[in-house]
């Protein structure tokens, strides 16, 4: 029977018949009381009547019994008792299920769903909080905040209580996704120094997007035994990227939160930073507050991507050429080339300081927007 709804589970109540029915049904039709059957397997009569009643279970030893008083193979009792103790936890499980259901109002589940996370068997409570407990592999509720990466969260710096509109449970689901992800790419062991040679060809990458790149990028993180997936953001999330290493490999998430070439590879050379900076048992997640260690860390990130793709010595450089000639499209795109940058880092790093109004590389097609599959 399948318990979907409070119906199925009253049903289920009524009609579940612990193995005990069986063993009264047999000894009446054999014509044995149950004092008689007590003293043929040299047991108390109290525990007779409670295995009849359903009060105490058929062990081994009893099934044993059973097998040399009523003529009936052990293994059949062992089994009538294994399936109803399993039809009976099934129906307290369903019924816990559905009186937990505001919990799942914390995730977005609509969402996980059109994206292929979350596949229910139906749209029925019980369905949807069993789909949801696979996705993050616990057994329950509780499990939640004690084995996923919820707990990961709640328990390092990041302060998620300061973060308005942001939902950790969105958040612990994204970072799950993540990993599931991560479980499909081979790589090999990571290798610090070809890391660092490769992210000089991930620049060249950088530089040409070419329609591939993502393909190109995680290939040669995976060279160097860097994982990298790509997870769609989830509302409220409100997450760019994350890094952190599973074992001993190390995991690049991306979200393409605003789907901006300049804002994307800013994000990927900052965790990369990461990568080579901090430690193994850190859990970095951009777009969260830390705590002034955290933030320290973040910074450091900040500064290997900024002196990778567009240093300040080069900022300073370019804006002193622009003070000059006057600060054209022509310009950017030649500053560029120069220092083998792509012209969206320029642009963007001028918008985030505010020197170029919002959106002016996207009006002048120098910030192109890009979207992963």
């Amino acid at each position: 029977m399948k318990l979907r709804t409070l119906g199925d589970i009253q049903l289920a109540k009524e009609l579940i018949s612990p193995p005990g029915d069986t063993l009264l049904e047999t000894i009446e039709y054999k014509g044995i009381s149950q004092t008689e059957l007590a003293k043929r397997m040299g047991r108390p009569i109290k525990t007779i009547n409670e295995i009849i009643q359903g009060k105490a279970q058929i062990t081994p030893e009893t099934a044993i019994q059973l097998e040399r008083a009523l003529d009936i193979p052990a293994s059949f009792w062992l089994e009538r008792e294994r399936n109803y103790r399993l039809e009976l936890a099934e129906i307290e499980d369903a019924e816990q299920l559905i009186q937990q259901k505001d919990w799942l109002k914390n995730f977005p589940i609509k969402e996980m769903m059109a994206m292929g996370w979350l596949i229910p068997k139906s749209k029925e409570i019980v369905d949807l909080m069993d789909a949801l407990l696979k996705f993050f592999g616990i057994g329950g509720k509780d499990a939640f905040y004690e084995a996923t990466c919820y707990a990961y969260i709640e328990n390092s710096a990041f302060r998620l209580t300061n973060q308005e509109k942001k939902n950790p449970y969105a958040l612990a689901a994204w970072l799950k996704q993540g990993e599931k992800q991560a479980e499909r790419l081979d790589v090999g062991k990571f290798d610090k120094k070809l890391f660092k040679s490769n992210l000089e060809k991930i620049k060249d990458v950088m530089v040409a997007h070419p329609e591939d790149f993502f393909d190109q990028l995680q290939q040669l993180c995976a060279e160097a035994g860097v994982k990298l997936v790509y997870t769609p953001k989830l509302p409220n999330s409100k997450v760019h990227g994350s890094t952190r290493w599973i074992n001993d490999t190390p995991l690049i998430q991306l979200s393409n939160q605003f789907k901006r070439n300049d804002i994307f590879w800013f994000t990927f050379f900052h965790e990369a930073g990461h990568i080579l900076k901090h430690g193994k048992k850190e859990l970095f997640v951009e777009g969260l507050s830390y705590t002034r260690e955290g933030e320290e860390k973040e910074e450091e990130a900040n500064q290997f991507a900024v002196e990778f793709i567009f240093s300040e010595k080069e900022e300073k450089e370019f804006m002193d050429l622009a003070k000059v000639k006057g600060l054209t499209i022509d310009l950017v795109y030649a500053f560029a080339k120069e220092i083998h940058t792509h012209p969206a880092i320029i642009v963007g790093r001028l918008e985030h300081k505010e020197i170029l109004s919002h959106g002016q590389g996207l009006m002048h097609g120098i910030i192109e927007k890009i979207e992963l599959g």
